[in-house]
């Protein structure tokens, strides 16, 4: 029996296995390439999408669980108000090194923006905590957030 969703804003149908985590989902199934596989284990944040507008951890959350839910991924942030400015503010600070992590860590930024319109470090580094940057630009991730949140202002 498939599962039906909503996907980045259009309905969406898929006949997996209702245990399939919906990482395998986005990037096997649909070809949404841009979440990432990193530890399998919600540690470390690079799978972060948006389920009803929180963040999750795709890596061990079954497709199921999205059942006529809305969920978003890092390819239809561009086109969401809050997603635009976190992006734009990630190319502004130079936040990517690798890049591996940064749609994980927009994701997590935007949902964070969304619910807290002046975040305060403590704010930041408390909702960012899942996201495990390996190149360390922790700092540079925290003034992104800050200057989405001005942006946005």
């Amino acid at each position: 029996m498939p599962v039906k969703f909503t996907l980045n804003g259009k309905p969406t149908s898929v006949d997996v296995d209702p245990s399939t985590p919906i990482l395998w989902t986005l990037r096997d199934t649909l070809g949404l390439q841009g979440t990432k596989f990193g530890c399998g284990m919600a540690m470390c944040g690079a799978c972060t999408v948006h389920l009803n507008g929180q963040a999750i951890r795709s890596c061990i959350t079954p497709i199921s669980a999205a059942e006529g839910q809305k969920l978003s991924t890092i390819e239809a942030q561009a086109s969401d108000k809050v997603g635009k400015a976190v992006e734009d503010a990630w190319v502004r600070h130079d936040v990517a090194q690798c890049g591996y992590c940064q749609s994980g860590q927009i994701m997590s930024a935007t949902a964070l923006l969304k619910g807290n319109k002046a975040p305060s470090d403590a704010d930041i580094d408390a909702a960012m905590a899942g996201n495990i940057c390996r190149c360390g630009t922790y700092a540079r991730i925290r003034a992104a957030i800050h200057d989405a949140a001005k942006t946005l202002a």
